[in-house]
């Protein structure tokens, strides 16, 4: 186990894992008891004695074996479901050596069995190894969402991205939960939780958030750079010192090298004009859809178009990482909102789905 240069996000119990010589994630006994302490499997008033016994031997010994006839006895179905659940991903991520490994063997097995709170955590524990000793704010938010489901708007012109599950919380109880609800309910008015746009005069308490209350309340600028036409047909484009756009390509980068092995470079880019396009995938599967029909020559509603957020140009450091009927050639990626303004990136999608020259 080790220290983090900044605060991250406790849940995900990254400084409970340990890392391999790769530099990928190993857990260890204690990681395992972070999760017998969530919710879904802590003990209850309700726990029945096999339970409790089961509880309390696998708090001692996190990686002992369960026969089934232990599960069996649970009188509660939910609470024997979520064991089974959490002993068949416990033996999958120690048999696949790291937390990466076991991450890309769900997806390239092809079903996937693994509940999405699971796969969220693992990305949300990825991430803070990438960016252990990275210092920008806009990096550490925009990686917000590989493992946490935003909700889009667009306000005086800029386009801002915000946690679903904290702006829905805040909508229908105020931020205060049930007891929120009931006060809305009954008519009371209460505070409003506090959204900010990160920027440089909250950067720094974004930083000392993560670990804390809070840590979800900042919202993230997507909007594109700035481009002013002059005159004699020319245009000035006008860089946006902290653009989030380029916080989530950055964060991308690092996710690829990460777990690829090879080098990239991710751009962000407002039109793709390539008459030799010759291959994308979609960050999300509104974009996957909406790339695949654009690159088909279907026609696409201008109220579906505007659901792009993003297009992205990729390039390898090196083409001999590519498959040979498209090297040199750029990937060019997308992001898009549904209809209702939500988004939910896969990172996944960058394992899966790149042309390399072999298998990663």
């Amino acid at each position: 186990m080790f220290p983090s240069a900044f605060p991250i996000w406790t849940p995900c119990g990254f400084a409970l894992l340990e890392r391999t010589p790769r530099g990928w994630l190993s857990p260890t006994d204690a990681y395992w008891r972070l999760w017998l302490a969530r919710p879904e499997l802590a003990l209850v008033e309700e726990s029945c004695p096999a339970e409790q016994a089961l509880h309390a031997s696998l708090m001692a010994s996190p990686m002992r074996p369960v026969p089934a006839a232990e599960l069996d006895a649970f009188e509660d179905a939910d609470a024997r479901a979520n064991h089974h659940l959490f002993l068949a991903f416990r033996d999958a991520v120690v048999a696949a050596g790291s937390i990466e490994a076991a991450y890309a063997g769900f997806f390239k097995a092809g079903a996937i069995s693994v509940p999405p709170l699971f796969l969220d955590l693992m990305v949300q524990a990825i991430v803070c190894n990438l960016l252990q000793d990275e210092p920008d704010a806009w990096q550490w938010r925009a990686a917000e969402m590989l493992f946490r489901r935003q909700r889009v708007s667009v306000q005086d012109g800029r386009v801002l991205s915000g946690d679903s599950e904290v702006l829905d919380l805040t909508h229908e109880t105020g931020g205060l939960g049930s007891v929120g609800r009931l006060l809305m309910q009954s008519g009371a008015s209460l505070p409003t939780v506090q959204m900010e746009v990160l920027g440089e005069d909250n950067a720094g308490r974004y930083m000392n958030s993560l670990a804390g209350v809070g840590r979800f309340n900042f919202l993230l600028d997507l909007t594109h750079e700035i481009q002013r036409e002059l005159p004699h047909g020319l245009t000035l484009t006008m860089n946006r010192a902290q653009s989030g756009l380029k916080a989530l390509a950055q964060v991308l980068e690092k996710w690829v090298r990460h777990f690829l092995g090879v080098g990239v470079q991710i751009q962000a880019e407002s039109r793709i004009e390539d008459p030799a396009w010759r291959w994308h995938l979609g960050l999300d599967a509104e974009a996957t859809q909406l790339l695949n029909d654009l690159y088909i020559g279907q026609t696409v509603p201008p109220e579906r178009q505007q659901r792009l957020i993003s297009l992205f140009k990729l390039r390898f450091d090196d083409p001999q990482h590519m498959r040979a009927d498209v090297r040199g050639k750029p990937v060019y990626l997308g992001l898009a909102m549904t209809a209702d303004g939500l988004l939910k990136l896969k990172p996944q999608n960058l394992l899966l789905n790149l042309p390399l020259s072999a298998p990663a």
